[in-house]
C-alpha cells in the first residue's frame, strides 16, 4: 500500500469518526460512522502486516513503556491491555511509576500495530471519562465501587467490540497474499509469535493476571456504554509514550 493510499484510508477514517462525533448526527447515523471507522481501522492493520512482510524494514517489531495516570490507573491499565491484545499485541504491567498513584505498563508489537493501540486507547480514554463524569450513582449504592464497575463494563464491552472486528478483517483477508506468496493468516501468525518471543523474552517469569471482581452494580451502565463508543480512534499518527488524558 503506498503513502498516498494510505493517507486517503486515514483521511476516511477520520471523515467517519467527525460524523460519528458530531452531537448533531442521529443516533443510528453516528453508530453506522463508528462500526464503519473500526472495520476500516482493522482492515488497516491487516494491510500494513501485509506489507510489512513485503517490506520488513517498513514495520518492525518494537516496544512501549507507557505511564497512565491518575484517577482510575488502574483501570486504564485494564482499557489498555484489552486493546493490547485485541491488536496481536503482547503488554505486561509494572506497577506503579514511582511514589504516585501512576502505573506504568510495558507493550510489545509491531510498530503499525503499537500506534494503533495507542490511537484507540487515546480515543476510548477520553469517552471513558466523559461517559462516567455524566453518571449519576443510584441511592444507596457505594459511590467508588459503582463507578469502578461502570468502568470494567465498559472496558469489557469495548474490549469485546475490537476482537469481533479484528477477527472480521483477518476473516476478510483469509485467502490473500503478500508480494512474497505468503498468505495473511501465516503472515499474522509469523508477527504474534515474533511479538510474543519478544515478550518473554523480556519478562521470562511472567504470568497471565487473574480475574477481575467486580463489587458494584456500575457494570451493565458501562457495558451498555461500551457498546455505543467509538471505537474508531482519531489521532492517527500521533505517537505518545505518556497517556494522561
Amino acid at each position: 500500500m503506498g503513502t498516498t493510499q494510505t493517507s486517503a484510508k486515514l483521511e476516511t477514517i477520520r471523515a467517519l469518526l467527525a460524523k460519528a462525533e458530531d452531537p448533531r448526527a442521529p443516533e443510528a447515523e453516528a453508530e453506522l460512522a463508528r462500526k464503519r471507522a473500526f472495520e476500516m481501522m482493522a482492515k488497516y492493520g491487516v494491510e500494513q502486516a501485509m506489507v510489512g512482510d513485503a517490506n520488513p524494514s517498513g514495520d518492525v517489531p518494537t516496544d512501549r513503556k507507557i505511564v497512565l495516570d491518575n484517577p482510575w490507573a488502574m483501570e486504564r491499565v485494564r482499557l489498555i491491555h484489552r486493546i493490547a491484545t485485541a491488536l496481536g499485541c503482547e503488554m505486561i504491567h509494572l506497577g506503579r511509576n514511582g511514589d504516585g498513584p501512576a502505573r506504568s505498563v510495558h507493550v510489545f508489537g509491531y510498530e503499525s500495530d503499537l500506534q494503533r493501540v495507542e490511537l484507540l486507547y487515546t480515543s476510548l480514554l477520553l469517552q471513558m471519562n466523559g461517559g462516567l463524569a455524566a453518571q449519576t450513582v443510584p441511592p444507596g449504592q457505594g459511590a467508588r465501587a459503582w463507578r469502578r464497575s461502570w468502568l470494567l463494563g465498559f472496558v469489557n464491552r469495548v474490549g469485546d467490540r475490537i476482537e469481533e472486528a479484528e477477527r472480521g478483517a483477518r476473516e476478510a483477508a483469509r485467502g490473500a497474499t503478500t508480494a512474497t506468496g505468503r498468505s495473511a493468516a501465516l503472515v499474522l501468525a509469523d508477527r504474534k509469535a515474533v511479538v510474543s518471543r519478544n515478550y518473554h523474552q523480556a519478562y521470562p517469569r511472567s504470568r497471565k493476571s487473574g480475574s477481575t471482581t467486580v463489587t458494584g452494580n456500575g457494570y451493565g451502565a458501562g457495558w451498555s456504554a461500551g457498546g455505543r463508543a467509538d471505537i474508531g480512534g482519531k489521532r492517527i499518527g500521533r505517537t505518545a509514550r505518556s497517556i494522561t488524558a
